[in-house]
């Protein structure tokens, strides 16, 4: 069992750490490297050569993860396909109960999980994500993490698929961390996500959009670009909504000047968006078997992500790289201002269409169909932004006393 901790200035956190590794013994080994090149991928690059010499397969588990005694027992099998190069298990998390954030937080993420994965591994084209995942050794020898990109997970998962190599998934949960707990690091999260996704695209582009130089399938290029295209409907969305506020602001200024755009202009958005919210109810309880009041769960928890995902997809488009976001884990509570601050450009956005759809109504009314429908239009267009606010504000809750009382453990 290798432990590495890579680029921590304060010895307080990981000192601990490290003696508590010596006192397991000799089967735990402790590394702490700074500085350090290459984000994650960097870190478990560098721990290859420190495995064991007749190890075969490479496991990797996040630090906050407690682990099934029977996850190597049960999915090692899987590499007795010589093809099989990564197994894959869902990634789950044991501090759902802490609080109404952390309830809606894993119902979004159970989605990912329990209904694209289990879809993906029907045409071997699973994500391969950085924790309860194994990689055949011969595999990351020839192929690595990639340190440039900050999914180096996704990336290489990629990369064996380009090479001909399959993934098995099991949906079976065989280890549970720990989520977010506040909004801001909810959304930090996301942003990496979302913002490696583009990079993954962009790098991979000819593999993906031609299948040039790759083994990759339709069926696999078909998930990769369909799975991640919801996240760049997002980052397109920024630019209808800035659309909508200055044609809705000249309506306000200049009325007799101006009309609402028609009807036809309205309608699809409001269309995308029911549909959007209708799919995951639908999806979520007839594949995660959850209950309605779940699946809102899960469809506030997504909607209020919106905006972080849009500026994600932009940022990953027109910038090469960015700094790597360890998500925090155990972290205080907040207050409400603090809360208020972490959505404050959700909040500024929400406040600006309504305002839009307030000054169109004093200023001209809603004479016709078309007045009507683009107010409504605005007003839908807010939703994600109040999902956002409504997020934030449930982070800023205390903790139950219970939890709040335990002492931080290393």
């Amino acid at each position: 069992m290798l432990v590495i901790d890579n680029n921590t200035k304060d010895p307080a956190v990981w000192e601990p750490l490290k003696a508590h590794c010596e006192k397991l013994g000799e089967r735990f080994k402790f590394f702490h490297v700074s500085p350090l090149a290459g984000f994650k991928g960097g870190a478990l690059n560098y721990l290859i050569p420190h495995t064991a010499k007749d190890a075969e397969v490479i496991a990797v588990i996040d630090s906050d993860y407690c682990v099934d005694r029977n996850w190597l027992k049960h999915m090692v099998p899987h590499f007795a396909d010589p093809k099989i190069a990564v197994v894959q298990s869902p990634q789950d998390y044991r501090d759902q109960h802490e609080s109404a954030f952390k309830k809606l937080c894993y119902s979004e993420y159970k989605g990912f999980f329990h209904i694209g994965m289990v879809t993906r591994n029907d045409r071997d084209a699973i994500i391969q994500h950085g924790t309860m995942t194994m990689t055949r050794r011969t595999v990351l020898e020839e192929l690595g993490w990639a340190e440039w990109c900050i999914c180096e997970d996704a990336e290489l998962g990629l990369r064996v698929f380009e090479k001909g190599l399959s993934a098995a998934y099991a949906h079976n949960s065989y280890g549970k961390g720990l989520m977010p707990d506040t909004f801001i690091d909810f959304k930090k999260q996301r942003f990496r996500w979302a913002y490696g996704a583009i990079q993954i695209i962009k790098h991979h582009a000819s593999a993906l959009l031609r299948g040039k130089d790759s083994e990759l399938t339709r069926g696999q290029r078909y998930h990769f670009l369909a799975g991640w295209l919801p996240w760049i409907a997002d980052g397109m969305n920024i630019f209808f909504t800035i659309g909508a506020l200055l044609w809705s602001a000249a309506m306000i200024i200049v009325p007799h000047r101006v009309d609402p755009p028609l009807m036809i202009f309205a309608i699809p958005p409001l269309a995308l968006f029911f549909f959007k919210v209708g799919k995951i109810i639908f999806l979520y309880r007839r594949a995660v078997g959850v209950n309605l009041k779940d699946a809102f769960a899960a469809a506030l928890a997504g909607l209020a992500l919106s905006h972080t995902i849009a500026k994600a997809v932009l940022y990953g488009f027109f910038t090469s790289s960015m700094p790597f976001f360890r998500t925090p884990k155990n972290a205080d509570s907040h207050g409400l201002l603090v809360a208020l601050s972490e959505a404050r450009e959700e909040l500024f956005i929400m406040l600006l269409l309504w305002g839009a759809a307030l000054g169109i109504y004093l200023v001209q009314g809603l004479p016709s169909s078309d007045m009507r429908f683009w107010v409504a239009m605005l007003l839908v267009q807010s939703l994600p932004y109040v999902a956002a606010l409504v997020m934030a504000l449930l982070s800023s809750l205390p903790k139950p006393v219970e939890k709040a009382a335990e002492p931080q453990q290393a």
